[in-house]
C-alpha cells in the first residue's frame, strides 16, 4: 500500500492531514498540496518536450495532472453529499492514474529519464493512496 492508504480505520487520515492540523480549505489538504506540486513539476518538465507533442502528449499530461487537484477541490465542496464527494474523489483517482500512463508514454518516447518517470509514478501512487483513504473514510469528512 502507498503512504496514506490503509487497510481499514482512519489512521491514514493523519498522513492526508500531515501538513496542516486544521483543515479549513481544500488547499490545507496534504493530498491537494502534493497533487498541485506534482502538476506544477510536470508542467516544467513538459516545457522540454518536442514541439510536435504540444497538442498531444504535452497537453494530455498537463490536463490530467491538473485535473487531480481540480477534482479534489470539487470533492471538498461536495462534502455535504457523500455520494458526490466520493464520485469527485474517484474522478481525482482516475486522473492520477491517467497521469501515470502519460508519464509512461513520455518515458517510452525518451522525453523523461527512467528515474524521473519512476519518481513521478511513485509520487502519484502516494497521491492515489491518499485519495483512496479519503474515499474509504468518506463519512469522517462529511459536513
Amino acid at each position: 500500500m502507498s503512504e496514506g492508504e490503509t487497510g481499514s480505520g482512519g489512521e491514514g487520515l493523519k498522513s492526508v492531514e500531515r501538513r496542516s492540523s486544521i483543515i479549513r480549505r481544500h488547499t490545507d489538504l496534504d493530498v491537494y498540496q502534493r497533487s498541485f506540486e506534482q502538476a506544477m513539476g510536470l508542467f516544467s518538465l513538459t516545457k522540454q518536450f518536442p514541439v510536435e507533442e504540444r497538442y498531444s502528449l504535452t497537453d494530455q499530461v498537463r490536463r490530467s495532472s491538473r485535473s487531480v487537484s481540480a477534482n479534489i477541490t470539487k470533492a471538498w465542496r461536495k462534502r455535504r453529499y457523500p455520494a458526490s464527494f466520493v464520485a469527485k474523489l474517484s474522478d481525482a483517482e482516475a486522473e492520477a492514474a491517467e497521469t501515470q500512463t502519460w508519464i509512461q508514454f513520455a518515458a517510452a518516447c525518451d522525453y523523461l529519464s527512467g528515474p524521473q518517470a519512476a519518481e513521478l509514478i511513485d509520487s502519484y501512487d502516494t497521491i492515489i493512496g491518499m485519495i483512496v483513504t479519503m474515499i474509504r473514510n468518506a463519512e469522517q469528512w462529511k459536513l
